[in-house]
């Protein structure tokens, strides 16, 4: 059974795809490619159909990550077909979970960076998207830092449903 994944930020352009692509490469080095799916959404429809941010793209490759991406909008349908829905800052946790339909949906709404016990309390991945290339190479550090507890996490619900 596959466990699915969905990275939420504002447009889908910066924070999310780059979080998708960081996830999706750690999840294809632990083996879990044909078990774990990863993609993202924007709790906005601004972008969509767009492809992710340049910055974001260059920061990726430079890095070692490949991406091939179509800005979209979440839709609260999806909560039925996603295991976790991970927001990359507290507004997305809260629309997130205004839209989730059931409280049972509710409770799959995380925060990125609570996988990264380093984070502290301050949770939120800013947006790069107003500023220059350090706020995106900025953010790339946060979502490594964070996905190996993420993964640790989806490892442990997986192997969990195969017991």
């Amino acid at each position: 059974m596959t466990y699915r994944v969905c990275f939420v930020c504002t447009g889908n352009i910066c924070r999310s795809p780059m979080a998708e692509a960081v996830f999706h490469a750690r999840v294809a080095e632990a083996g879990l490619d044909g078990t774990v799916e990863v993609d993202s959404a924007g709790t906005g429809g601004w972008h969509e159909g767009e492809g992710a941010d340049p910055r974001t793209v260059d920061v990726l490759e430079e890095h070692g990550y490949s991406l091939a991406h179509t800005a979209r909008q979440f839709r609260p349908a999806w909560f039925d077909r996603l295991d976790l829905v991970i927001a990359l800052d507290a507004g997305h946790l809260k629309a997130l979970r205004r839209l989730a339909p059931t409280p049972e949906d509710a409770a799959k709404v995380r925060l990125l960076r609570s996988y990264d016990p380093a984070a502290g309390h301050d949770l939120d991945v800013p947006d790069p998207y107003y500023g220059g290339r350090d706020g995106f190479e900025e953010c790339l550090e946060m979502v490594e830092a964070a996905s190996e507890g993420l993964l640790a996490a989806v490892r442990d619900e997986v192997e969990g449903r195969a017991a």
